[in-house]
């Protein structure tokens, strides 16, 4: 994860140089050599993520790429939009993250929570489901990522009679994923009690581009609103859907993918197919993204 970019970019390697003596270990060896079961942990997974996310960005100023109009990111990739706008350091986000991984995962008992991909079905019907699956418990929207899909989170027994519920009034899919954790809802709390603690230590900046906040699909500028966005996205769903209905409604017809994969960017062209994703995550899809973006 990243090493074809530091390898190619000064920039990039800098990043991981400073991400490594931010953390007081040498993150950039787990990723690029593993082993994967330590790498798969949340509290590593996060910031290689955002490392390798920022090192991707730093070889695009490199390479002179357009200023863009917003930044937004989906939950961690909220940091990683806040470093771009200049609004936090890369070596605060480095070291929040790490911690923030380690709050979720220890805010729940393994086991006790779940999550599930819910597939072709309106929201207000998941909404329904939700509310009368809880039976006491959490159960509630935890990403709604586009017209189609929607990630519920909360008790696993919660979750698996949700789950009956959308297959019995129409989902064309309901699935439990695979994660350590039922990120962004109620359960969460403890976690972002932790992280508040931690956001509070830290030095926020006015943004020099507006970022699309996960909290409240909506653009802020203000340091002091974007630490708040952070410490609330934890047990709130992220508004991706919302956020880029925004944009959309903003004039933006360029979404530019940075870091690992092209998730979001498939989720974006569920949203509106006509408007033009690109993605970096190593150079030849930088090198692809310029030549798409040129013409």
């Amino acid at each position: 994860m990243g090493k074809d970019l530091v390898e190619k970019f000064p920039a990039a390697r800098q990043v991981f140089e400073e991400a490594d003596d931010a953390l007081g270990f040498a993150l950039s060896n787990l990723c690029f050599n593993g082993p994967a079961e330590q790498l798969q942990l949340t509290e590593n997974t996060q910031p290689a993520i955002l490392a390798a996310s920022i090192a991707a960005l730093r070889a695009m100023q490199a390479e002179n790429f357009p200023a863009p109009a917003f930044v937004a990111g989906h939950s961690l990739g909220e940091y990683s939009a806040l470093v771009a706008a200049n609004g936090l350091l890369l070596s605060d986000a480095i070291k929040t993250v790490r911690a923030r991984g380690r709050y979720m995962q220890e805010a729940v008992p393994v086991g006790s929570g779940a999550m599930a991909a819910i597939l072709g079905a309106e929201m207000d019907v998941i909404a329904r489901a939700c509310e009368e699956a809880a039976q006491g418990q959490v159960c509630s929207a935890a990403n709604i990522n586009s017209p189609s899909q929607v990630v519920i989170a909360g008790d696993a027994d919660a979750i698996d009679r949700a789950i009956v519920m959308l297959k019995e009034r129409g989902a064309k899919r309901a699935v439990k994923l695979n994660v350590s954790a039922p990120f962004h809802c109620a359960l969460m709390q403890p976690a972002q009690n932790r992280l508040a603690a931690d956001l509070q230590n830290i030095a926020f900046s006015h943004l020099s581009v507006p970022l699309i906040t996960n909290a409240d699909a909506r653009p802020i500028e203000d340091g002091e609103a974007a630490r708040q966005a952070l410490i609330r996205q934890v047990s709130q769903p992220v508004r991706w859907l919302e956020s880029v209905e925004f944009l959309l409604n903003q004039g933006v017809q360029t979404f530019i993918e940075i870091g690992p994969g092209k998730v979001l960017s498939g989720l974006v062209r569920q949203i509106d197919r006509s408007v033009r994703c690109v993605n970096i995550e190593d150079e030849a899809s930088l090198r692809f993204a310029r030549e798409a973006l040129a013409n």
